[in-house]
């Protein structure tokens, strides 16, 4: 039981919390070959569940964030998507996962279906505040398609969200050095290349995401994505 003293303090030294409720999740549905990016997929999941107790709390820098996010992923438990949620769900957060009938295994947390992968991938757009990449896949590009469009959607004004890799071990430096080349050589621009965060630790980056502001270029703002091209008749803005 916490002393009016320490309630005091906690008032004026409340540590800052997260500007995101949801963090979208992409990675293997394979635990890949080094131990690091399993340690680093654990971390992610204790990052985003970050919280204190109240006497932890007192002697923290109002600099220091209490997280406190749930995760929103798509399909079954796995790999090293099934390490992230399960480190959310052990660490008292929600898991939410987007699950067609085209993907099978268990899942950790809460479980929504959805027609395809078409539909699965604005829903988690829709309710996530922010999006970040580990290494992956496991038979196929799935990762990389799902950081792709996601990026894209920011530069096309679609939503203002944050976009971030976990660069594990320098996993990601081929993919950066390949947009660094693109913006040296004209094909994309350096607004849009400041879309993308990248980061070695999953404290790093999540912290980097916080600071996020976004520079559009000349595109149309908060676009609204058409559920029609779904299979749906109502409209969905994935935007903020």
């Amino acid at each position: 039981m916490e002393s009016e003293a320490e309630s005091a303090v906690m008032a004026k030294r409340s540590p800052s919390t997260s500007r995101f409720r949801r963090v979208c999740v992409f990675c293997g549905s394979s635990p890949g070959k080094k131990d690091s990016y399993r340690l680093a997929a654990i971390q992610l999941g204790h990052e985003l569940t970050r919280r204190w107790s109240l006497r932890v709390a007192l002697y923290l820098s109002a600099f220091q964030v209490q997280r406190n996010i749930d995760l929103v992923y798509g399909g079954g438990s796995v790999g090293l998507m099934g390490l992230v949620s399960q480190a959310v769900h052990d660490g008292g957060r929600h898991s939410h996962s987007e699950n067609s009938d085209a993907e099978r295994g268990e899942t950790v947390g809460e479980v929504r279906a959805v027609s395809g992968m078409h539909q699965r991938k604005a829903e988690m757009a829709r309710q996530a505040d922010a999006f970040i990449a580990l290494p992956g896949d496991h038979c196929g590009y799935g990762t990389l398609e799902e950081l792709l469009e996601v990026i894209t959607w920011a530069q096309l004004g679609i939503h203002d969200k944050p976009v971030g890799l976990l660069n594990v071990d320098g996993y990601y430096n081929s993919l950066l050095c390949f947009i660094d080349k693109a913006v040296d050589e004209g094909f994309i621009a350096p607004a849009a290349r400041h879309i993308i965060i990248s980061a070695q630790t999953a404290h790093e980056l999540l912290s980097n995401l916080e600071d996020y502001v976004p520079m559009h270029d000349g595109v149309a703002l908060k676009l609204s994505w058409e559920m029609e091209q779904l299979g749906h008749s109502t409209m969905l803005d994935i935007a903020r």
